[in-house]
């Protein structure tokens, strides 16, 4: 026979299973306190019948969402333009610093007009024109060397990076060419200067438009270098210094008929200027520059002779 008291517990058991099932429907229906189990809880017991986020999956989002895109380059220059002035026959640089490049690519391009040369890229040169080269100064300078500059080389270029959209950095370069004057005493420029034998030339040469003072500045007589002559004795050069150029002094002591000739002066193999200097004996100079010289003389009196010879014949008749 078997135990009543087994029979009971069974019973009870079977009621509690049941019971517990009830309330825990009921309990999310209306919002009792087993809400608050963690919902991994439910989750773990209704599976596969309810699929919720994993942890996985949110470590996921937050990690595209932390995902940063490349630096993107930029130039020094905040301006991204700059003007470039140098002088006629000198070497230039134009330089271009850029940051972050990574594995772009910086070119450097003319533009004239409409029209668009390709000068470099990268490192390599592909203009036809080898005064045109690439030089790169690190840490990030990307320098356009243009070697003995000639007017023709003023205008727009630009440094061009390959990001998207392009960066573009504008350079314009201005060529200055230098003026040289031979002047007289009155400041004029001049083409002929007289002497007297024994007198000392003296000749002044005023250079104008140099953006970088330079002294280099030579003197001949023909063909002859002057600067450095010993072979004559009594010729000296003073040059100073001014502002955007020099002056220039030619002294040559007791001047005599072999001082006769062109004389030039020069900045360099940029620019210069020549005066013809007549060195005179005995004759006056002054007459010589107003274009009556010692020889109109004679004839100037012949024909005073002759009007007075003609007014006294007129008078006898």
């Amino acid at each position: 026979m078997k135990n009543p008291a087994s029979g009971v517990a069974a019973v009870y058991l079977l009621l509690h299973c049941v019971s517990g099932s009830v309330l825990k429907t009921s309990a999310l229906q209306q919002g009792s306190p087993y809400k608050s189990i963690p919902r991994n809880f439910w989750q773990e017991i209704s599976v596969p019948y309810t699929d919720l986020p994993s942890d996985d999956d949110e470590l996921e989002d937050e990690s595209a969402e932390s995902t940063t895109h490349d630096p993107y380059p930029f130039f020094d220059d905040a301006n991204m333009t700059a003007n470039v002035t140098t002088q006629l026959g000198s070497d230039v640089y134009l330089h271009c610093r850029v940051n972050d490049l990574r594995e772009r690519t910086v070119s450097w391009v003319r533009r004239k007009g409409d029209e668009i040369h390709l000068i470099t890229v990268g490192r390599q040169t592909y203009s036809s024109d080898s005064r045109y080269s690439l030089q790169y100064q690190p840490p990030n300078d990307w320098q356009l060397l243009i070697q003995y500059s000639n007017e023709r080389d003023e205008g727009h270029y630009e440094c061009q990076i390959s990001s998207y959209p392009p960066l573009v950095y504008l350079v314009y370069l201005i060529v200055v060419v230098p003026r040289v004057e031979i002047i007289d005493e009155r400041g004029q420029a001049t083409l002929d200067k007289f002497y007297k034998a024994g007198s000392t030339i003296e000749l002044k040469c005023i250079i104008s438009r140099v953006p970088q003072p330079t002294s280099y500045v030579t003197w001949k007589h023909g063909m002859r270098m002057l600067n450095y002559d010993t072979s004559r004795g009594g010729i000296s050069v003073k040059t100073d210094l001014l502002p955007g150029g020099a002056m220039s002094r030619l002294y040559i002591a007791n001047a005599n008929r072999y001082d006769t000739g062109n004389y030039t002066c020069a900045l360099a193999d940029i620019a210069q200027a020549t005066v013809s200097v007549h060195v005179l004996n005995g004759e006056n100079p002054a007459a010589m520059q107003h274009g009556v010289g010692p020889q109109w003389q004679p004839l100037l009196s012949l024909i005073v002779f002759v009007q007075l010879a003609v007014v006294c014949l007129g008078s006898l008749r």
